[in-house]
């Protein structure tokens, strides 16, 4: 009779530990979301400014250069005229 009960509680045991261990990965899952969110959330909002920016920088950078191949190359120069960047 010892040995009936000794097995259904190693059993328990045994669902007990498997139920702890599913909650603990849950728990983590739900912490690593949580903070995965707050820093996408952070990181979101940081790039339109500096997006902007480069992008404005970028397109100054990408006319002078226009500007200076143009000077060798009249058909360049031509369409930039007719497109008002010179």
């Amino acid at each position: 009779m010892n040995l009936k009960f000794e097995g259904q509680q190693r059993q328990f045991d045994d669902l007990k530990m498997l139920f702890y261990w599913g909650f603990s990965i849950l728990f983590t899952l739900f912490i690593f979301m949580l903070g995965y969110m707050i820093w996408d959330r952070r990181t979101a909002m940081q790039p339109i400014s500096m997006q902007a920016s480069m992008a404005e920088a970028n397109s100054s950078k990408l006319i002078l250069t226009l500007r200076e191949y143009s000077k060798k190359h009249p058909e360049l120069a031509e369409i930039l005229k007719s497109q008002g960047f010179l």
